[in-house]
């Protein structure tokens, strides 16, 4: 039940189904019309004696012919399998092997990934293979896959977002050095954010669902990196964003509470007696709505780092963690701002900033929401154009399958 809508998620996920079986050539033929497997009038089974001549295997060159556009193969001996797995990955694919038998462990070792069936299957299979379907249930092949596929674009996103806010976050401090003005943020303060404010929606993007058109995506290589260079190139971008808005939020707000920017005239400033204090309170100031509006900041840019391309808008509560995450990270920037005793040992002080200040973080966080926005615009436009591909998902390989008396093998196409 369900097998045949399988295949063809599996097939929509670029992934390419094969069934090896023992089966008589006409029997295997109908199995796989009648699952999916086959189905132009073209497809054919192949019967495996179709492999070996004289009882010698044909060369590899030839053989690898077959294998690369035979989606059944019938009348199939153990060792049929075993051939045709090494086959496969001589072109370069990924292949699952699933199978039950003590026949089968030699293709369930050699495949890239043997899955031995749990309720049928003998113990030397279990041993030889990389995991255990419970359930025996190819549909249960097909969900894994999807819910990997998952995973890895959460973990795709976690890493894209702790990069641009770190790199922001260094960069803010860097150019603060550089153009000589003080510097925004104390080392607690860093540790602050890393530790507690970045920290849940980090972590809350590293659960997300997973898109709607997830399996519709080609599988990645083997090979390849976590972030993609274009993934990199947006990553940098958001960083210099979220950078840029910052450094003219703290800007404003060291006119706005010292009237000085030089980190040398605002030093003699603090020590001057006759200032009483002031300038030093103006700068806690200044770094107060700098902190809130860089917390602010970094939220939006999580719910924005949720896609690559697509909208802040689209899907935008789909992710429950992230809702919880916000929460947690907005409780935390208010109890460092305005419980007392925590905000002396921060050094931030959200009472003192005035309803200016507060506006001014706000308003720091919309226009890094605005900007990361135009940026997906943009580059939703730009892969709209013929002959570029700023956006490649990626084309990778197709995966492998079997039962008690067949071996379907899903294994990975690369372009």
């Amino acid at each position: 039940e369900g097998v045949r809508d399988a295949i063809n998620v599996a097939h929509a996920g670029h992934m390419r189904v094969v069934m090896i079986t023992g089966d008589y050539l006409k029997t295997a033929e109908a199995i796989a019309r009648d699952v999916g497997i086959l189905s132009a009038e073209d497809e054919v089974a192949l019967d495996c004696n179709a492999l070996r001549i004289d009882g010698n295997y044909l060369p590899e060159g030839d053989l690898d012919e077959l294998t690369a556009k035979t989606r059944v193969f019938a009348r199939a001996q153990p060792e049929d399998k075993l051939t045709i797995v090494l086959s496969l990955q001589r072109q370069g694919l990924v292949s699952a092997m699933t199978g039950d038998g003590v026949n089968d462990a030699p293709a369930l070792k050699a495949a890239d990934i043997g899955v031995a069936m749990g309720i049928q299957g003998t113990e030397v299979a279990k041993g030889a293979s990389d995991m255990i379907l419970t359930d025996d249930n190819f549909v249960s092949i097909v969900g894994a896959v999807e819910k990997g596929r998952a995973i890895y674009a959460g973990i795709r996103k976690f890493v894209a977002f702790i990069m641009s806010v770190h790199i922001a976050e260094v960069l803010q401090i860097f150019i603060c050095i550089v153009a000589e003005l003080p510097v925004m943020r104390s080392p607690i303060q860093i540790l602050y954010l890393i530790l507690v404010t970045d920290l849940a929606p980090s972590v809350a993007l590293g659960l997300e669902p997973g898109e709607k058109t997830i399996m519709f995506d080609w599988p990645r290589p083997k090979a390849e990196p976590i972030l993609l260079g274009w993934m990199w190139r947006s990553t940098v971008i958001n960083s210099l964003i979220l950078t840029g808005v910052i450094l003219s939020v703290y800007i404003w707000a060291l006119y706005f509470y010292v009237n000085e920017l030089n980190v040398k005239e605002i030093a003699k400033m603090v020590q001057d007696p006759e200032n009483n204090g002031e300038a030093f309170r103006g700068l806690e100031r200044a770094r107060t709505v700098a902190f809130i509006s860089l917390v602010w900041s970094e939220n939006v840019r999580a719910f924005t780092s949720r896609s690559f391309d697509q909208p802040v808008w689209v899907d935008t509560f789909t992710n429950p963690y992230m809702q919880r995450a916000i929460v947690i990270a907005e409780t935390a920037l208010f109890v460092a701002v305005l419980v007392p005793g925590i905000t002396t040992v921060l050094r931030l002080d959200g009472f003192s900033i005035g309803w200016m200040g507060w506006l001014i973080a706000f308003i720091g966080a919309v226009a890094v929401l605005i900007i990361c926005e135009f940026y997906k615009f943009v580059i939703r436009l730009w892969n709209r154009l013929p002959c570029t591909g700023a956006i490649d998902h990626g084309k990778g390989s197709d995966s492998t399958s079997s039962d008690d008396e067949s071996s379907r093998d899903v294994e990975d196409e690369r372009e």
